[in-house]
């Protein structure tokens, strides 16, 4: 393996030019790849080319909020988000939680704390003994960078679609309940909101599954919940 190949690449998305220097000497030192953009767009434009395996995001950017830079990332991608933002409010925490973002940083911060927050970022992306890339039919999934493609295009799938599939090829060929996949994607307390359920993998079906009569991929079983199909 190449020294780049085996240094992670992150994004970092921040006007700041003395807050991105540090960020870089900081990353760099321990053992990353940076990348940088100033403004909201050009970070867009960055992560959509590079697929960085994370990205370090300011709410306050010259051109657009960071939040609505994070929904548009969401729209297509589930590249991990830390946010580093001035910004230390729980209401300003929560907004970018439920944007999705994955980790909130403060500013100011220190080098040691951004570096183990970048760590558990990187490690939840890809939890401990799942395999790296899961196929099913003529979808893959890319767990290490978070990607899904059907016959080689890509797939655009939100946050909880990414969420809903991967849940289901953690048990493929079993039912996953309702109730455990409500819990699980959208949090305690939704264990009843099968509206939202059916919904969201309505849409995932129609993303997996888009021609008619094309293989079924994900099996209803009425009143009890989903099971992906066991065929690799």
């Amino acid at each position: 393996m190449s020294d780049s190949a085996a240094k992670p690449d992150l994004l970092v998305i921040d006007d700041e030019v003395q807050i991105r220097r540090l960020l870089r000497l900081t990353l760099e030192s321990a053992g990353y790849r940076v990348r940088e953009a100033e403004t909201g767009a050009l970070g867009l434009n960055e992560a959509a080319v590079q697929r960085p395996e994370a990205i370090v995001l300011d709410l306050s950017l010259p051109d657009m909020g960071g939040l609505d830079v994070l929904r548009r990332l969401r729209d297509w991608s589930q590249i991990p988000v830390l946010i580093l933002s001035v910004r230390g409010g729980e209401s300003d925490k929560i907004a970018a939680l439920d944007a999705g973002a994955d980790d909130y940083l403060t500013k100011p911060f220190s080098g040691g704390e951004l570096l183990a927050r970048m760590r558990v970022l990187l490690r939840r992306a890809q939890p401990t003994g799942e395999v790296s890339i899961a196929r099913v039919g003529d979808v893959e999934v890319d767990f290490a960078k978070r990607t899904v493609t059907r016959a080689g295009a890509d797939l655009h799938l939100t946050v909880k679609e990414y969420a809903l599939l991967r849940l289901l090829l953690q048990h493929r060929g079993k039912v996953v309940t309702h109730r455990q996949l409500l819990r699980d994607v959208w949090g305690p307390g939704h264990e009843e909101d099968t509206h939202y359920l059916r919904v969201h993998m309505a849409n995932l079906r129609k993303k997996l599954e888009p021609a008619a009569g094309a293989t079924r991929l994900v099996k209803t079983e009425a009143g009890i919940g989903y099971r992906l199909i066991d065929a690799g």
